[in-house]
């Protein structure tokens, strides 16, 4: 019965994983006319990202997170990756690397690959989580490119192949779930957990124009406190 489900897993896998590499060479188009359409489709790009973000928090991450947790771990994990992910980009602000987006965008990846795992391998399915993985990483592969090029303007080609080799840690990190953290169901609703709370501060620390403040990173966790009363309610009531 595992075979048809790893053979599954590992398309949803790799072509979620591979909207990275189609989002980057995508972004290789510039000179767009009129000026204003190509400012409108790249904030057009960014807010498809945000609600594809977005409905895997809702949708996915939390509803399978708080399966096996207490209502004192869901508060934790979620904190906790809302914290972490505030750190990497207080880090990655004082760096003022290129990288920021290419980070964020592979600080979500990775946790919703292994879920994407677990999912299949306790038999659920895995293509609502796989095609809001990969309409995430459309536009994230998309800021990442454009984030990088001018500092790398004589390798473009050769940014466009290291996302695609990291594409390849979709699958990966779905047979990490798949054969070894399925058998943790606790922890894997902690990852789960993490992953939504920090996904869902880097929404709205980077995406929401009226919540972000330049060089204030604080103001993203009334958002994610008021989700996590939401959350609360939820697991009380059920």
């Amino acid at each position: 019965m595992q075979e048809p489900n790893i053979l599954s897993l590992l398309v949803v896998a790799f072509i979620a994983g591979f909207a990275m590499p189609a989002g980057a060479m995508l972004a290789t188009y510039h000179g767009i006319q009129p000026k204003w359409l190509e400012k409108e489709l790249r904030h057009g790009i960014l807010a498809l990202g945000a609600g594809a973000l977005i409905s895997a928090v809702g949708l996915v991450l939390v509803p399978e997170g708080i399966k096996d947790v207490s209502v004192t771990g869901a508060l934790m994990c979620f904190i906790a990756g809302a914290l972490a992910f505030m750190s990497l980009d207080i880090y990655l602000a004082k760096k003022k690397t290129a990288g920021s987006q290419l980070a964020a965008m592979l600080s979500d990846f990775v946790p919703e690959s292994i879920a994407l795992g677990t999912t299949a391998a306790l038999g659920g399915g895995t293509l609502l989580l796989g095609v809001l993985i990969a309409v995430q990483n459309l536009p994230e592969g998309f800021n990442a490119y454009r984030e990088m090029l001018p500092k790398n303007k004589q390798r473009s080609t050769k940014l466009i192949v290291i996302f695609a080799l990291m594409a390849l840690l979709g699958p990966l990190f779905s047979l990490v779930g798949f054969y070894y953290l399925s058998q943790f169901p606790v922890v894997m609703s902690g990852i789960m957990l993490f992953a939504a709370g920090g996904i869902l501060y880097s929404v709205f620390q980077d995406i929401a124009p009226q919540i972000r403040m330049e060089n204030h990173w604080l103001p993203p966790l009334g958002g994610i406190l008021g989700f996590l009363v939401g959350i609360v309610g939820h697991m009380l009531e059920g």
